[in-house]
């Protein structure tokens, strides 16, 4: 007879729903420490308590109605009228534009989805190589997750149960050094004589800023409420929502009203799962910590490892797995928990280690064989996968570079809280 906890294993390998294998690990955890069965519920219906998840539901349904309207090809338009004429300036462009893409959206894949259609033919067009274009568009999809109102980063702090504005300001300057050593690369890699490239045009640049009016103030209006104390994080997502809608049903008129429907269904969706696995880790959670299993993995540790260094590269490479084979909600809710009593051990702020966990799970979107973006990314663009990691290789190498930077200076992430 099957163990328990193989017979999960199994039935998660098979196929079977995250928040179903959660639930039953749970509850057979219960049931064999005689506990009532119903505090599964109990634990589950616990999360209503916690006022800053309405921000989930408001932030996806902004994401998703900006990616239904014209805001992806407005925010193209614009960045190339400023930046095309640089040297490796359009790739400078896809980088931030996805950046933002994905800060908003919270999922790397639609990002690749639908900005990379649209970067990736005029990369070619510009004269970048196929290959390169390829590993840019795929690497910059992970990109943004560490910028506000990133869904992964206000995940992270209702699992974490650390502050979700500090976490909004401390990944600031290592979300930026991320996207500075992408575009420093592909500088190098496009370096050209300037006189090959049109000066930029200030035509161009007012006819872009004119067509992107209504979506320029939104980073400003809602980030800067955020940073500066004004908004509360679900009054922000609450602001974004209002806005987003008047602009594309009432102003632009690009969304029809008949497909709000539609766009509510698909977002809550996302929104349902996240929620369920969420309610269900939240009760085998408590089961663990119940059961001392934090406490184990401390000892384990510290027996084979020695050092707050030593623990960081574990933890970089224990990651950069993971993130190759779940998705960065499911990673946030099963293992965060986890790892944050551990790493307190070791003397690492939680707030670092947030950065840290989220940083390394970019990575992991990156990660051959299995990383996620590697197969929407073949997927999308009709290309051999061999061929998409051969294209992604130096991104991820510079990413990895970053990410340990990241890990061992924590000044980085912790300097702008004060």
């Amino acid at each position: 007879m099957f163990a328990p906890g193989i017979l999960l294993a199994i039935l998660a390998l098979l196929g079977a729903p995250l928040f179903a294998v959660i639930a039953a690990s749970a509850m057979l955890g219960f049931s064999r420490e005689g506990i009532d069965l119903s505090v599964t519920a109990i634990e589950f219906f616990g999360i209503a308590e916690t006022p800053v998840l309405v921000a989930i539901p408001l932030f996806t349904f902004a994401g998703f109605l900006l990616s239904e309207g014209g805001a992806p090809q407005r925010l193209v338009r614009l960045s190339q009228a400023l930046l095309g004429w640089l040297p490796g300036g359009l790739a400078m462009i896809s980088l931030a534009a996805c950046a933002l893409f994905t800060a908003f959206t919270g999922a790397s894949g639609v990002t690749i989805v639908a900005l990379g259609a649209l970067f990736f033919p005029a990369l070619v067009q510009a004269g970048y190589s196929e290959r390169f274009s390829l590993g840019l568009v795929t690497a910059s999809g992970s990109l943004g997750l560490l910028f506000a109102p990133s869904l992964p980063l206000i995940l992270y702090g209702v699992v974490a149960e650390a502050p979700i504005d500090d976490l909004f300001i401390a990944g600031i300057l290592p979300g930026t050094l991320m996207l500075v050593a992408l575009a420093l690369y592909g500088y190098w890699m496009n370096r050209k004589p300037a006189g090959e490239r049109e000066p930029g045009s200030a035509k161009a640049v007012l006819a872009a800023i004119r067509d992107a009016r209504w979506e320029l103030p939104l980073p400003f209006v809602v980030l800067g409420g955020i940073y500066s104390g004004y908004f509360a994080v679900s009054e922000a997502a609450a602001v974004t929502v209002v806005y987003v809608a008047i602009v594309e049903f009432v102003m632009l008129r690009e969304v029809p009203w008949r497909s709000a429907a539609r766009i509510v269904r698909d977002s809550m969706v996302l929104v349902g799962a996240i929620l369920l696995i969420l309610g269900m880790s939240l009760a085998s959670t408590n089961y663990l910590i119940d059961i001392g299993v934090p406490q184990r993995m401390f000892e384990l540790i510290n027996e084979h490892v020695s050092g707050r260094g030593a623990f960081l590269a574990a933890l970089l490479v224990f990651l950069l797995v993971l993130g190759a084979i779940l998705d960065i909600f499911s990673a946030i809710v099963l293992v965060v928990p986890l790892i944050v009593p551990v790493a307190a051990q070791f003397g690492i702020h939680p707030i670092h280690l947030g950065i840290v966990f989220l940083a390394a799970m970019e990575l992991g979107y990156l990660t051959p064989p299995i990383g996620l973006n590697l197969f929407i990314s073949s997927y999308r663009f009709d290309r051999d996968i061999v061929a998409v990691y051969r294209a992604t290789l130096p991104f991820l190498l510079v990413l990895t570079v970053c990410v340990a930077i990241i890990a061992y200076v924590p000044e980085l992430s912790l300097l702008l809280l004060g």
